[in-house]
C-alpha cells in the first residue's frame, strides 16, 4: 500500500511539478484533472522514498487565497496561498502610477495584503522616491525603499515577511530575482532580455522557503489582465476614493460628471490625489 502524506507545491510544469513534504522534495505527476499551481497545500503518495524520490498527487486542499490572471474574462490561478503582494518600483526602468494601483486592487481582491518595495535606492538621490511612498502610505499601504543589489535595508523587509508568503510583481528589469536570491539567500537564475529592456526570469514557478518566508517567483505575474474585476470590485483598491463614494448623491455615481459627486469635491479638494483618481477612472472602464 502506497504511504500517504501532505506536502506543498514548490514548482509546478505543464503535467507534473515538485512537492516538499517531510523535509524532502518529491517530483509528482497529477492524477486525474486536478487544477494545481504553485502554493497548493497536496495530498500525496509517495511510491519512492529511496534515492529517486517520487509520488503522486491525489487532492488539492481548499486554498486560503489565490492570485487569477484574466484575458477576455476567463480567470486562470497562477499562484495559491499567498499572503502577501510585493509591488517592486523602479525609476529605471521606470513604473508607472496605473501599475502599483492596478496591484492594489488585484491584492484587495483577492484578499492578499499589498506593500510597495521602491528598490535601487542606491542609484538615485535620497528623496527620490518620497512624494510617491507619501501617497501610499496614505492610504495604508506598509512601504520599503531598498537596494537588493546591495542588501540596503534587507533586513527590515525580511522581518516584515517573516512567516508570510509573498509574491514579488515588478515591470522587467525591476529586480524580482535579485531581490528573491537577496532574502533567500539562493542564486536565482535570470537572463537579459534580447532587446536589453531588462531582466526575465526563468518560466517555472517556484517557491523558496528560507527560514519562516516563503516566496513565490513566478513569470507569469509581471503584469496581469483584470477583466474579471467589476467596478465595484475595482474600487476596494482605491479605499479613499470608496470613502468617498459612500456620500455621493446618488448610489450609481460614475465619480465623473455626476451632480452632488462626493469624489469629485474631494479630488477638487486635494483629498484624493488626482493621479489614483485617473487610475481608478482608467481600471474601471
Amino acid at each position: 500500500m502506497l504511504k500517504v502524506q501532505t506536502g506543498q507545491i514548490i514548482e509546478f510544469y505543464s503535467n507534473s511539478c515538485c512537492v516538499a513534504s517531510a523535509g524532502k522534495e518529491f517530483k509528482c505527476t497529477i492524477q486525474g484533472r486536478i487544477n494545481l499551481v504553485v502554493g497548493d497545500l497536496v495530498e500525496l503518495k509517495i511510491v519512492s522514498s529511496n534515492d529517486s524520490l517520487q509520488g503522486i498527487v491525489t487532492k488539492r486542499f481548499e486554498r486560503v487565497t489565490a492570485l487569477y490572471k484574466s484575458k477576455e474574462k476567463v480567470k486562470k490561478p497562477i499562484a495559491a496561498n499567498v499572503s502577501h503582494i510585493g509591488i517592486l518600483v523602479t525609476k529605471s526602468p521606470k513604473t508607472n502610477l496605473e501599475f502599483i494601483d492596478k496591484w492594489i486592487a488585484i491584492s484587495k481582491n483577492a484578499s492578499i495584503e499589498p506593500f510597495v518595495i521602491f528598490n535601487k535606492i542606491d542609484l538615485l538621490q535620497d528623496d527620490a522616491f518620497d512624494e510617491i511612498q507619501k501617497v501610499y502610505k496614505g492610504i495604508g499601504i506598509k512601504t520599503f525603499q531598498i537596494s537588493a543589489k546591495l542588501s540596503t535595508n534587507i533586513d527590515e523587509l525580511k522581518k516584515y515577511l517573516s512567516e508570510r508568503t509573498t509574491i514579488f510583481v515588478g515591470n522587467s528589469g525591476s529586480g524580482k530575482s535579485t531581490l528573491t536570491s537577496a532574502l533567500t539567500g539562493k542564486k536565482i537564475l535570470s537572463r537579459e532580455l534580447s532587446n536589453n529592456q531588462g531582466v526575465h526570469t526563468t518560466s517555472v514557478s517556484t517557491l523558496y522557503k528560507a527560514k519562516e518566508m516563503q516566496i513565490i517567483d513566478s513569470p507569469g505575474v509581471r503584469d496581469i489582465g483584470i477583466d474579471h474585476l467589476k467596478p465595484n470590485e475595482i474600487i476596494l483598491g482605491f479605499p479613499e476614493i470608496m470613502n468617498y463614494s459612500l456620500n455621493c448623491a446618488f448610489p450609481n455615481c460614475s465619480h465623473q460628471i455626476d451632480e452632488g459627486c462626493a469624489v469629485i469635491t474631494a479630488l477638487k479638494n486635494g483629498d484624493i490625489k488626482e493621479s489614483r483618481y485617473n487610475n481608478f477612472i482608467f481600471l474601471s472602464k
